[in-house]
């Protein structure tokens, strides 16, 4: 998996499968810069569920901004192992966050945008 940030994402050609990970803020700045992944690795017989799983990842991006935790448990579940595995460390941390959210609930003026230490 390739990891590319801010607007390079929009030079590359369609035909690439592009996922949204998460939107940085630097400490010392109010500005944001969001990752994205190239999928690399998808089964051939995924082939006919990519536009479904593509709709589920961008789904739980925005359930998580919007602190919908059930959602975003019940599509990490849905997702871990697809895309040939190559997203499970981030599904992985992204529900550490979800249950710490669940626990700890953030600020209400939260907008889902991860800090950078």
């Amino acid at each position: 998996m390739n990891i590319i940030f801010g607007t390079a994402v929009e030079q590359l050609p369609e035909h690439y499968i592009i996922l949204e990970l998460d939107t940085f803020r630097m400490p010392t700045s109010d500005t944001t810069e969001t990752a994205y992944c190239i999928v690399e690795k998808v089964a051939l017989h995924e082939f006919p569920l990519v536009e479904a799983q593509k709709k589920i990842h961008s789904d739980l991006i925005q359930h998580y901004r919007r602190q919908e935790w059930q959602f975003c448990e019940d599509a990490i579940g849905g997702l871990m192992g697809k895309w040939g595995s190559e997203l499970d460390t981030f599904y992985t941390d992204l529900l550490k966050r979800v249950l710490e959210h669940k626990l700890n609930p953030p600020a209400a003026d939260w907008d889902g945008v991860r800090l950078q230490k």
